[in-house]
């Protein structure tokens, strides 16, 4: 377990979550890690990418789940592993890479439960980005390249199965204030000063935990 600072970023989709994210990692010189996570946990699993971008942020059946994460936090054996559902391979493959990569330097990473499996780890920021509804559906219509129709409909599937995943896995709720450091309006304030307002709350919260 490292002190390397990790901030980590959930969104609604259209809140220009994975912007803010990127335009973070770059201000602060560090990566940032979106579907790159998929790349890699593939190389260090063995399993191909594929499998890694079709179950991504996607909720698993539920009645195997304490067996994954019993699994999980014994050590799987070679034998267990090999038994389990390819979902749970996965899900597992990522925790670990977010392991992995906070382990390796600072750095942002979007989504994927990454502030919960990081819960444990001394320096970490965990910010949740919403935005108001139209501003999110101008953007996920101009980025698909749709009509605000369907631009509201991808929306409103792309959170349920984020929704979905977060609470399946983590012990926390998706988008509630209580899960999260700091939860910000990106329509309130723009990409950037979401930017400068995370950049603030990382160095005002190590500040703190210095004192205590």
């Amino acid at each position: 377990m490292s002190g390397n600072l990790i901030i980590t970023i959930g969104r609604q989709s259209g809140s220009g979550g994975k912007k803010i994210g990127e335009m973070l990692a770059e201000k602060l010189g560090v990566k940032c890690y979106d579907k790159e996570l998929l790349a890699q946990a593939a190389k260090h699993s063995g399993l191909c990418e594929e499998l890694f971008e079709k179950h991504d942020e996607r909720p698993t059946s539920s009645f195997l789940y304490s067996l994954v994460m019993d699994s999980y936090s014994m050590g799987y054996t070679a034998t267990g592993y090999s038994d389990m559902p390819i979902n749970h391979k996965i899900f597992l493959a990522q925790f670990d890479t977010i392991k992995k990569m906070a382990d390796e330097g600072p750095c942002v990473i979007i989504g994927r439960c990454a502030d919960y499996a990081l819960e444990d780890y001394p320096n970490v920021v965990s910010v949740f980005i919403t935005g108001d509804e139209a501003d999110k559906i101008k953007r996920v219509s101009e980025l698909y390249n749709v009509d605000e129709a369907k631009a509201k409909d991808l929306m409103i599937k792309t959170d349920k199965r984020r929704s979905s995943y977060y609470n399946y896995y983590s012990n926390k709720k998706w988008g509630d204030p209580k899960s999260y450091d700091m939860c910000i309006n990106s329509s309130a304030v723009g990409q950037e000063g979401a930017v400068d307002i995370i950049m603030e709350l990382a160095k005002k919260k190590q500040e703190w935990k210095k004192q205590k």
